[in-house]
């Protein structure tokens, strides 16, 4: 087997990123909404559900493709979404917008 040549696992994996990466790409682009309307001070108890959900699924997406950089700060997108309208801190809302920013930035480095 030459050194180019990719494990059967690493194959799969590369066709299911394929598959699956516009559904991570609107993952991290929900982030970046929520943080918008949190910027907006007009954050909906819903946006803020789905945001939650959503870094939750992106923290679990990223780690199966090797991406713990996303996944960690997937995690702490979780963690600001979670109190985010308890907080309803603009600090919270350019935080939350530059993770959406940095998990943008994996997803395309990854394709």
């Amino acid at each position: 087997m030459s050194e180019t040549a990719e494990s059967p696992l690493a194959e799969v994996l590369n066709r299911l990123w394929i598959k699956y990466v516009p559904q991570i790409e609107e993952r991290a682009a929900s982030l970046k909404a929520a943080a918008d309307a949190l910027m907006r001070e007009d954050l909906t108890a819903t946006e803020q559900k789905r945001a939650c959900s959503e870094a939750h699924k992106l923290a679990g997406v990223l780690g199966t493709f090797g991406l713990d950089e996303g996944t960690e700060l997937a995690r702490e997108a979780q963690t600001l979404c979670e109190d985010a309208r308890n907080v309803g801190s603009t600090d919270v809302a350019f935080r939350l917008a530059a993770i959406a920013e940095q998990l943008q930035v994996i997803i395309a480095n990854r394709k």
